[in-house]
């Protein structure tokens, strides 16, 4: 089988997107705004529900995306995002922002879209990508960066092929996701519903004092939880090994040694704020983040609905740089059901996690066979 080599720039263009104003973003509307955070840092569309913002106001209807239109992230709004490309998953939703770029392929009886929407997504891709890159504290990429990037690719029927066994992968992975995310959001209507609206069980026969249940409190935050600054590791500084590292949008990086025990919850302190996570094994929280150090009478099932619910990236308290002060979460009131409701909440929630848990195993394995398979397929090594 013989192989082109080539420059990406030889067969594609990148349309950047709209500037778009930010007094008319809504938390409602038709059409979602895209942003970096919608890739997953391998690639991939990352369906954001609770997090998305929506435009009301006028912009050209040719920044409406289609559906399956390749975008790929062109700044780095999290750690390893940058060259990221993603898939648009429905029509007449999505708009095309200024920090996305659309790619469109020149010559499409010689490079197949699914293929190259997968080729952006293999090491030498994003290596070359982000060696051009420019910028300290946010990294970005260009279109003329990316049209330099060096691929080898096969004639086309080869990547139709190709890029059809991959997608049964991507299939598995992507419904596992939506199951995940469908665990996840039975998780917090049940919060919601219990401890937001206080239809909890037995709330039909529950006296109310002061517009609380009989035995629930307001308390303080700090009174019920302590927030603790992550620690610093530079990047030169990780030794490869099975201890996540977690930034302020979630796992970054893989130690060889923790710093914290679990479970615990992490959420971000610097940079990046509102990700909530739950750390069910040994990990390193970053200086971006902080995480839970003590849990005090409440359990870290309930500690990871309360900080999710509070809505942290509205809390931020910093100029250049968005930051979420950990004194001033430990002063807002907080509603402290009774230890029995707790209790019978993490009963509930804790087989909701257990389900979501083995989902993620499922995709893991998923991801790291599709991952030694696709450089495989795309080099000839292995035929399809």
């Amino acid at each position: 089988m013989s192989f082109s080599e080539l420059q990406l720039g030889e067969f594609i263009r990148i349309k950047h997107g709209f500037a778009f104003r930010g007094d008319f973003f809504r938390e409602e509307g038709k059409y979602v705004i895209l942003t970096p955070g919608h890739f997953f840092e391998a690639g991939g569309f990352r369906d954001r529900p609770d997090k998305d913002r929506f435009y009301v106001g006028d912009f050209p209807e040719s920044f409406i995306l289609p559906k399956r239109s390749l975008i790929i992230a062109m700044t780095e709004q999290g750690a390893g995002l940058l060259g990221s490309s993603a898939l648009v998953p429905a029509d007449d939703r999505y708009l095309h922002n200024q920090r996305i770029g659309l790619v469109r392929i020149t010559e499409p009886d010689q490079l197949d879209d699914e293929y190259l929407y997968r080729l952006f997504n293999t090491r030498t891709v994003r290596a070359q990508i982000n060696a051009s890159a420019s910028g300290t504290k946010v990294r970005h990429t260009a279109p003329e960066r990316v049209y330099r990037v060096k691929v080898s690719i096969p004639p086309i029927d080869v990547q139709r092929k190709i890029a059809s066994a991959i997608a049964q992968y991507d299939d598995l992975i992507e419904n596992n996701r939506r199951r995940i995310a469908l665990l996840e959001q039975a998780a917090r209507l049940l919060y919601e519903e219990w401890f937001v609206r206080f239809r909890f069980p037995g709330h039909d026969h529950a006296k109310f004092i002061n517009g609380l249940p009989e035995g629930w409190e307001q308390r303080k935050f700090g009174s019920i939880l302590t927030l603790q600054r992550g620690f610093d590791l530079p990047s030169a500084s990780r030794i490869d090994g099975d201890v996540p590292v977690y930034g302020s949008t979630g796992v970054l990086d893989h130690h060889n040694v923790s710093k914290v025990t679990v479970p615990t919850v992490i959420t971000g302190r610097s940079g990046s704020l509102g990700q909530v996570c739950y750390a069910d094994q040994p990990c390193w929280p970053l200086n971006t983040c902080l995480w839970v150090k003590e849990f005090k009478g409440v359990s870290p099932y309930f500690a990871y609905h309360l900080l999710k619910a509070m809505d942290l990236s509205r809390m931020n308290g910093g100029a250049s740089v968005p930051t979420l002060d950990r004194k001033a979460v430990h002063r807002v009131d907080v509603v402290l059901p009774t230890s029995a409701v707790l209790s019978l909440f993490d009963e509930y929630v804790s087989k909701i996690f257990s389900g979501q848990k083995i989902l993620n195993q499922q995709n893991e394995k998923l991801t790291q066979t599709r991952d030694l398979l696709l450089p495989r397929l795309m080099s000839g090594e292995v035929e399809v």
